[in-house]
């Protein structure tokens, strides 16, 4: 009876590990991804492209083409965060990226002007 409860009892801590490790990768905390900042639309309406790393498929837009330029970009996503995008970083730069769980409150301003995008946004926090 002891070694069943043990057993039991190892079979759920190794399965709550590995399925907390499975969690989070799938959701990208804590990996880092190499972007480029493709398209600097007004309004922070921003379009960036996953170059390097293995994102989840389900987070980004596996093509999407501008309507505006017809330029196609791969592995694609607008951001949620805006507000805490670096001023520094323009259009054309590579830079790496974590993805944040939680999006924290953002006190800026943003005009509601609209420029496409693609539908997939992301909670970046940019990490030079």
């Amino acid at each position: 009876m002891k070694i069943s409860l043990l057993l039991l009892t190892a079979a759920v801590v190794v399965f709550s590990a590995l399925t907390a490790c499975s969690s989070k990768a799938t959701r990208g905390q804590g990996t880092r991804y190499k972007a480029r900042f493709e398209v600097a639309g007004m309004c922070s309406n921003y379009t960036f492209s996953v170059i390097e790393g293995k994102i989840d498929p389900w987070l980004v837009e596996a093509t999407w083409t501008n309507p505006q330029t017809n330029k196609t970009y791969w592995k694609a996503f607008g951001i949620s965060n805006p507000c805490a995008f670096p001023s520094g970083i323009k259009e054309g730069d590579v830079f790496y990226f974590e993805i944040m769980s939680k999006k924290k409150e953002e006190n800026c301003a943003v005009c509601m002007a609209f420029y496409p995008t693609p539908g997939k946004k992301l909670n970046i926090k940019v990490v030079q």
